[in-house]
């Protein structure tokens, strides 16, 4: 009996977070090896993370020096992606602002899910904060995200910084309200219950019991938050809002060759096509994950490959 009502030893045995996160990382590699999709959208965003970090040092010109003897150049093997109304190279500008946006996507996704995840669980636990907390987070998602983080930014200034605490603002309102309905739903599930009856503090309850739960959910949303913050970068950048023209950005380059699509077409192509190829990549894996670590989803998976 001691086993049973002992709750430290309760505790012991509660599945720790770290499993759970190995078998998500398990089951997603064993999905990719089955699904060509996935495989390949996987390798879009290592190259793309591969990319944000040596880009730099792959660039073959100075990106940010400008050539008004040789702007607006067709694609040759000179310039790959051609160059724009500046002379400068569109092929390096393009894959060095593959480092801004994964660094606003990236961030945007830590900080949002870290504080969103935090809140939820705390308010979840306690109805008066709930019910505080869960009004502002109405009010926030009331907004559309573009126009809301249009708003804080002309409020703080346009910056690498300021747009990541702006997206991750609108971000986190709408993690919030994912994981506590997820949190709710758990809350008065039959082992939670057990584990309160014998005296298991909240915190422990929350940490060892509720959060190990929602992991597959928290990793489902991240990468959809990732892809959101990737395309609400480069629509910040394109609308003037997000980082100055001379930063290399994808939605920058795109806002600079919307003039010149007559004459030069590729300056908004080839970085409109890495944003496409990006965000769709991350929406894929996000879809596939969530189909592979649904147990629902799972056997009606497994029934279709048998058939």
């Amino acid at each position: 009996m001691a086993a049973i009502t002992d709750p430290t030893t309760e505790w012991e045995l509660a599945p720790p977070m770290s499993t759970r996160l190995r078998g998500s990382v398990r089951a997603t590699y064993r999905a990719a090896k089955r699904d060509k999709v996935l495989a390949a959208s996987i390798t879009v965003l290592l190259l793309g993370i591969f990319l944000a970090f040596f880009a730099p040092m792959l660039a073959r010109t100075d990106y940010e020096r400008t050539d008004p003897v040789n702007r607006l150049l067709a694609p040759s093997t000179d310039h790959w992606f051609g160059t724009d109304n500046w002379g400068r190279d569109v092929f390096d500008r393009t894959i060095v602002g593959t480092r801004l946006s994964f660094l606003v996507g990236i961030s945007v996704t830590l900080v949002s899910t870290v504080i969103g995840v935090s809140v939820a669980l705390v308010i979840s636990y306690f109805r008066l904060l709930d019910s505080i907390i869960m009004r502002v987070v109405d009010g926030f998602l009331a907004f559309p995200t573009i126009l809301l983080a249009l708003a804080l930014i002309s409020l703080i200034g346009p910056s690498i910084g300021n747009v990541i605490i702006a997206l991750s603002i609108t971000a986190t309102a709408g993690k919030i309200r994912l994981v506590r309905g997820a949190v709710l739903s758990l809350r008065e599930s039959t082992y939670v219950e057990a584990a309160r009856a014998v005296g298991v503090p909240v915190p422990r309850i929350l940490m060892l019991h509720i959060l190990p739960n929602v992991v597959s959910i928290i990793i489902v949303q991240a990468t959809f938050t990732l892809a959101g913050a990737i395309l609400a970068e480069a629509s910040l950048s394109f609308l003037g809002a997000g980082v100055p023209e001379y930063v290399p950005s994808w939605g920058n380059i795109i806002a600079t060759g919307q003039g010149y699509m007559q004459v030069g077409f590729h300056i908004s192509f080839f970085p409109g096509l890495f944003l496409t190829t990006t965000v769709l990549a991350v929406v894929l894996i996000g879809d596939s994950i969530r189909d592979h670590l649904d147990p629902k989803l799972r056997g009606r998976l497994k029934t279709t490959a048998h058939s």
